[in-house]
């Protein structure tokens, strides 16, 4: 897990109520006696009357506090997962001593190697037939995944898909009849209600613990410190312990049900200090039936930026109120600005829902698609002014995304300049600009920058060469011919690679 000075991706203390001493009272009838056992402990005389009694814990209470069937519930479909990456370093190697007799000693050679390495985290299992949620961080860039169950069974493991946007991946395992944990509904978890964080701690499995939720549409800015600026975070923070190994894992409410995936903590050492959040399983439901769907999450927008409302901006701007998220520019044909949304409203709600701050508006438009309308209440000087929004998606139309032809491939082409070229030491070629996790090239190995000379024996120049190759592979009925581009290409080293490339999969 990836840790930083102050949010980390990623025993809990219990404390249950005792009972409380009452007064004494008198006699009872017993039909009142018979009322009071369901909330009270009864303390008899020594003729059997009832003349005093302890209220205790409500029956709801208990079961609300008893962790053991939510534990026993969810530890079995609570999972580790391990990643491995195979990285290229540099070995130095002498000249043999005849050689630098005669040419002299040039500081050896600089071969390349391959080392191994490893991650650990934890994933959610969510359906019977080896479907598997976790972090995309806990995935990211590795070439080989690995899942072991409770039991200790392991299965190698396909990647689905994932959201880098939420953290957010989807996994595949070949197996079935297997434990499951089902989802909660998010949206009605309360501060200060019992949860539980089931995950893998330290590669510790099967570790659960408990806390309460301390706060809820948490932003902690991690997406903008890594450089994505649509990162969605409206997180669940609990006091529950986690610590890296967990991320990936459940939280799960006393019902056992799947409230949210644990993904970092609050630490200026990379281990649980007090406070660990969680993606809401509101955002996570969606982003995995998209996943499965479409191959990508159709993640709906407004066209806005925004700003929550602080005491400085109602000073600053006269606002007329103290809450909301406020409009600092509306992008021109966007879903907001036809739908009249102006620079300086103050978005008070959304589909009925009081919107608190950026966190909370986030949460609410990632369960949304492209196309769909929502109701969007505005404070516009003042007064309150009521929208109908038609989101739209990224491009700015209410298409579905999905991968198809060479998006499929999850990677994007640059034609290189001559420079470019002249820097590889070749004529022709197309360059790898950008990989992404779980597409059929970073499946392959092949990394930025990569320049690509062949494909199949073809000399290519530009991506519609690359898209050729790729028709003529998917579209052949020729069944001896195998859907694989065999790729020949330089790295800015100098190095050559050799990659082949399963359109099968």
């Amino acid at each position: 897990m990836k840790t930083s000075q102050v949010f980390g991706l990623l025993g809990a203390m219990v404390v249950v109520s005792g009972l409380t001493a009452a007064g004494t009272y008198k006699l009872m009838e017993k039909q009142t006696v018979q009322d009071l056992a369901d909330s009270y402990m009864i303390q008899n005389d020594e003729n059997g009357h009832a003349v005093q009694f302890f209220p205790t814990v409500s029956r709801a209470s208990v079961t609300d506090n008893d962790f053991t069937q939510a534990a026993e519930k969810t530890v079995n479909a609570v999972v580790g997962v391990k990643s491995t990456q195979m990285v290229q370093t540099q070995q130095y190697q002498s000249m043999d001593p005849f050689f630098q007799f005669f040419f002299g000693n040039r500081g050896g050679m600089q071969q390349p190697q391959q080392k191994a390495r490893e991650g650990y985290g934890s994933g959610v299992i969510i359906s019977s037939d080896g479907y598997i949620v976790t972090n995309n961080h806990v995935i990211a860039n590795a070439d080989q995944l690995q899942v072991t169950l409770n039991d200790q069974r392991q299965f190698e493991a396909t990647l689905v898909g994932t959201d880098p946007t939420t953290d957010i991946a989807l996994l595949k395992i070949d197996a079935k009849d297997l434990p499951t944990i089902v989802f909660g509904e998010s949206d009605k978890l309360k501060i200060g209600e019992w949860v539980l964080a089931v995950g893998n701690p330290f590669m510790l499995t099967s570790t659960v613990t408990a806390g309460i939720v301390s706060a809820k549409d948490r932003q902690l800015g991690m997406g903008q410190s890594q450089g994505n600026q649509l990162g969605i975070e409206s997180f669940i923070q609990t006091d529950a312990a986690v610590n890296p190994g967990n991320s990936g894992g459940a939280l799960v409410n006393t019902a056992g049900e799947l409230v949210g995936i644990n993904t970092a903590i609050y630490s200026e050492t990379g281990n649980y200090a007090g406070y660990s959040f969680a993606v809401p399983s509101s955002i996570v439901s969606k982003v995995v039936a998209d996943l499965r769907q479409f191959g990508q999450v159709q993640r709906a927008v407004l066209g806005i930026q925004i700003v929550n409302v602080t005491a400085d901006l109602v000073e600053k701007e006269n606002l007329k109120v103290n809450a909301g998220v406020y409009v600092h520019e509306v992008m021109d044909d966007g879903a907001a600005a036809e739908a009249g949304m102006l620079k300086g409203d103050v978005i008070v709600e959304l589909n009925k829902v009081t919107v608190r701050n950026m966190g909370h508006l986030q949460g609410e438009l990632a369960r949304h698609n492209p196309g769909e309308k929502v109701q969007v209440v505005v404070n516009r000087q003042g007064k309150e002014k009521t929208l109908t929004v038609t989101l739209k998606n990224s491009r700015g139309n209410t298409d579905v995304l999905t991968k198809k032809g060479i998006d499929a491939l999850g990677v994007t082409f640059k034609t290189p300049t001559a420079q470019e070229l002249m820097k590889y030491g070749v004529r022709k070629g197309v360059l790898v600009k950008s990989v992404e996790q779980g597409g059929a090239f970073a499946r392959a190995g092949i990394q930025e920058k990569f320049l690509i000379v062949k494909i199949n024996d073809a000399v290519v120049s530009s991506d519609k060469d690359i898209e050729k190759v790729y028709n003529q592979l998917t579209t052949s009925r020729d069944a001896d011919q195998e859907p694989v581009m065999f790729i020949v290409g330089v790295y800015p080293n100098g190095r050559t690679a050799y990659y082949a490339v399963d359109l099968s999969k």
